[in-house]
């Protein structure tokens, strides 16, 4: 991985994790766990997989300001957080994530959470 990439990779980093500290300490905790093994697990990945990891993680990133931001302005509201993702997506997932994702879903959809994951916002680029 060349110095750019590097230096790219920890800025984002960075990044995302600073924006978790708008989210509820429980949605906080899991993203930043989840971050940490995703980031941790693409540290060898070739160019091209590396490419699309930090591609999907500064839309992340995107899509995580925008509704932090949203939710400051509709503060007597409770907060939402997140996105559906389109099929075509899905099917581009190996099996191990598929899994990763029913298991960060499981956890984000527990009972008595202090956050709202809704389907139906879309981000506003």
């Amino acid at each position: 991985m060349s110095a750019l990439h590097v230096s790219r990779v920890r800025a984002l980093y960075r990044r995302i994790l600073l924006l978790h500290r708008v989210l509820p300490p429980d949605l906080k905790d899991l993203g930043d766990r989840y971050v940490k093994d995703e980031f941790r697990r693409h540290k060898a990945a070739g160019s091209k997989e590396a490419e699309r990891f930090l591609q999907e993680w500064e839309a992340y990133a995107a899509v995580l300001w925008q509704q932090a931001h949203e939710n400051r302005q509709n503060s007597t509201e409770k907060a939402c957080f997140g996105i559906s993702l389109p099929e075509e997506k899905l099917n581009d997932f190996r099996d191990e994530q598929i899994g990763q994702l029913q298991e960060l879903m499981h956890e984000a959809t527990k009972p008595n959470r202090q956050f709202n994951i809704t389907e139906s916002r879309k981000p506003k680029f």
